[in-house]
């Protein structure tokens, strides 16, 4: 049985059982057809996964694999800002007529800061470091850069991650200021997972924990029916990553390093509308 599909499950029960409702005021999230997309909430979730024991996708409706990491990647390897650089189309709704979604995700990777070794940008930065200096705790990436919001098509919703190595293991820390749970929370956990493992392999270490902090855990009220349905469901067994083990360098990685070893799911015929 997938711990993945267990830790959703208790999440989405008690966001239904025990969370806040916020239908008494005006939201800026709508739907297609202009209605208010209002949500009922939970603050500050926290999910803990070991990677050493399973991979966390879930089984209880599929999560697309190969596109989560195109994203990772899009954002994390490429530090790219426009969506004609992803194969999948879910940042359409926050471009610009020439593909930019503003100063945000990628970009933020992507900016240059001055140190005492030397110039990197953020990810650089986290590589250098763990080569270097694995013992420091000051490994950590943050997006959510307050002087260029206004430049952003959409705020970072997973703005920080923190790195830290415990022996010969390197776990990590993802915070989320905001998550759709139905969307996007196994995929989130898919692409840290993934992100945390590319790290570990190129400098060395095995993939450890990784930690989900989400500070508004929310279900939209439309898609309360399929939460209902898909929790309802018995999971499956996990299934198992493998990464191609002659990656050395991290900007090697593509989307055909990975795959997924005996990966079953439930099907879902309902379609999952998007607010925006």
């Amino acid at each position: 049985m997938s711990r993945a599909d267990e830790i959703f499950i208790a999440n989405c029960r008690d966001i239904l059982q025990n969370g806040v409702w916020d239908t008494a005021y005006d939201v800026r999230p709508h739907w297609d057809d202009g209605a208010p997309a209002h949500t009922v909430k939970k603050f500050g979730i926290v999910n803990r996964y070991n990677l050493q024991e399973e991979f966390p996708i879930l089984t209880l409706r599929r999560t697309a694999f190969k596109s989560c990491i195109d994203e990772i990647l899009w954002i994390w390897q490429k530090k790219s800002n426009n969506i004609r650089d992803l194969h999948s189309h879910i940042w359409d709704s926050w471009a610009d007529e020439n593909g930019s979604i503003g100063k945000a995700y990628g970009y933020q990777l992507g900016v240059k800061h001055k140190y005492r070794e030397g110039e990197f940008d953020q990810v650089d930065r986290v590589l250098y470091d763990l080569k270097h200096n694995p013992t420091s705790r000051r490994i950590l990436t943050n997006i959510f850069n307050f002087e260029d919001l206004h430049a952003m098509n959409l705020y970072p919703c997973a703005y920080s991650m923190t790195f830290n190595v415990s022996g010969d293991t390197l776990n990590g820390i993802l915070n989320q200021r905001s998550q759709d749970m139905l969307t996007a929370n196994n995929w989130n956990v898919v692409q840290y997972a993934v992100l945390l493992t590319m790290f570990a392999q190129v400098s060395g270490l095995k993939a450890g924990e990784l930690v989900h902090v989400i500070a508004d855990a929310h279900i939209y009220d439309r898609h309360v029916p399929i939460v209902e349905e898909v929790i309802s469901r018995e999971p499956l067994p996990a299934p198992k990553l493998v990464a191609d083990p002659d990656v050395k360098n991290y900007y090697d990685f593509t989307v055909e390093s990975f795959k997924l070893e005996n990966y079953e799911f439930h099907p879902l015929a309902a379609k999952i509308p998007v607010a925006i």
